[in-house]
């Protein structure tokens, strides 16, 4: 049954959703508007496009199934779960604002991951046993793989295709490969969209079955994927100017040739970690990727300082919503 309760579950999971598309949606643009292959408003609307494009092409959700088992069965409740979008939400809005590239993802697993241990703790049980430990040190350690990989594989490609067009016409390269970005910034939009979606899904899906919605095991119902990717793909419309700013020119000077490579790592490295069912962040994925193509020039070409700051608000990201999110589940047992 639909209680109001759930109603308004459902209603926030899609407005995350809907900020982690505005949030991340510098993520598949930044390159190719500081490139000036395409204007802000034309960026949008073409990722926004491939954002939802995916929900016809996705037969397998592993990263909602990984998102939905962060914490144990038992410890969820509706109130965790409401607690968790909150403070996602909360983190979205606050790093939003200040123009800060951290991970929706990650924000939102924290924050449901500091409920759920905030639930266990009320119930006379230790913080460890709340989350299933094996996905969170999966989660854990590709903060650090998913922006490596990115880095090598971005390095790799600027290298790769320096060697093969070493001969080629500045004038006629560039024309080639300002064409050549639109087909790796939609499959980074593309990927962005098939990962970033389903981590939501988890949540809906998890929400159902507390709420006794749906059996345990079956199928995700139809609605969830069409809503999440709707919802990401109307953020994604919305713009995060602020984030581009940082992703696009901020962290290394970006040409088109460039654009393509850290694009292209970008999507090869969201669509592997889909593939496993790893839910890894997208703006730490595109970041690692610039980078390597930054480190192709020189070391000085990477603006580190810009960097760390950016590393910082990784590290913080899933402590403190855990945090808050431990504060709004104390409130709502007090309200509700």
């Amino acid at each position: 049954m639909f209680t109001p309760l759930l109603i308004v579950v459902i209603c926030l999971a899609l407005v995350f959703d809907y900020t982690n598309g505005f949030h991340d949606a510098a993520n598949s643009i930044a390159t190719i508007v500081s490139t000036k292959v395409l204007t802000p408003f034309q960026a949008v609307m073409w990722a926004a496009f491939f954002n939802f494009l995916v929900y016809f092409f996705t037969k397998e959700y592993k990263v909602a199934d990984t998102v939905s088992k962060i914490v144990v069965e038992h410890y969820v409740t509706l109130n965790v779960i409401l607690a968790g979008l909150i403070a996602a939400i909360t983190w979205n809005l606050t790093t939003w604002w200040f123009g800060i590239p951290s991970s929706s993802s990650h924000t939102l697993i924290g924050g449901f991951a500091g409920a759920g241990i905030t639930n266990a703790l009320y119930m006379g049980s230790n913080a460890v046993s709340a989350v299933n430990m094996h996905y969170i040190l999966t989660i854990l350690a590709f903060i650090v793989l998913a922006p490596f990989i990115g880095l090598v594989v971005a390095y790799a490609v600027t290298i790769s295709i320096l060697y093969i067009c070493k001969n080629a016409r500045p004038s006629v390269a560039e024309r080639w490969f300002r064409r050549l970005q639109l087909v790796s910034s939609a499959a980074l939009s593309f990927a962005h969209g098939g990962n970033d979606a389903q981590k939501v899904m988890g949540i809906l899906y998890v929400a159902l079955f507390t709420a006794h919605v749906t059996k345990a095991h079956a199928p995700m119902p139809h609605w969830i994927p069409l809503a999440c990717y709707s919802a990401i793909a109307l953020g994604t419309m919305s713009g995060g100017w602020k984030i581009v700013r940082t992703m696009g020119s901020r962290i290394t000077k970006i040409t088109p040739l460039e654009g393509v490579s850290a694009e292209t790592a970008g999507a090869l490295t969201l669509f592997l970690t889909q593939y496993f069912g790893i839910p890894v962040s997208t703006t730490h994925t595109i970041t690692g990727s610039i980078i390597g193509v930054g480190l192709t020039k020189r070391l000085s070409a990477v603006r580190w300082g810009l960097t760390i700051n950016i590393i910082w608000a990784w590290v913080i990201t899933i402590p403190v919503s855990a945090i808050i999110a431990a504060l709004i589940f104390a409130l709502l047992r007090v309200i509700i």
